[in-house]
């Protein structure tokens, strides 16, 4: 299914293809798919360089209702935020798994706690610890298109 981005509408269903011209379509999509996150919700982002992974992710935070601006964890893997969902306070972690070289190394960071705790954990490069991306995630593959044009599919294998 193919449809267009409508930043003013924040439901839909799931499983969803969306063709994004830009950047701001990018940002757009990932905060209207804020409001279906939850405790103990991991989304995976999957896709090349430049696809849009951090521009969905810090569309997820401003939709969560982040508003110090999301970075790139490149250099430091996990960074940490806090939000609040239903009056209480959890940890928001952006993770950036580029420079692991597997599911031993992030277990060794810690990386279980963070997917399989209370808060809820976005997953740049998710592929390379896919031994923690279960059935339950939102997987979000980016598939690039053109110099501006991409497509995303966002899906969860359970459904």
């Amino acid at each position: 299914m193919e449809t267009s981005i409508q930043a003013e509408s924040s439901q839909f269903k799931l499983p969803l293809s969306i063709k994004s011209a830009s950047a701001d379509d990018t940002y757009a999509l990932g905060k209207r798919l804020a409001p279906l996150l939850s405790k103990g919700c991991l989304v995976a982002l999957k896709g090349p360089l430049g696809a849009g992974k951090t521009c969905f992710a810090k569309g997820l935070a401003s939709g969560l209702g982040i508003v110090e601006e999301l970075t790139s964890p490149t250099y430091t893997i996990v960074s940490e935020y806090e939000l609040v969902i239903s009056g209480e306070k959890i940890p928001l972690y952006h993770i950036d798994a580029y420079r692991l070289r597997g599911n031993d190394d992030f277990t060794a960071i810690g990386g279980e706690e963070l997917v399989f705790g209370e808060g809820i954990s976005i997953v740049e490069w998710s592929e390379r610890i896919s031994g923690f991306v279960t059935a339950e995630a939102i997987k979000v593959d980016f598939e690039l298109t053109g110099d501006d044009e991409r497509f995303i599919h966002i899906y969860k294998d359970e459904l």
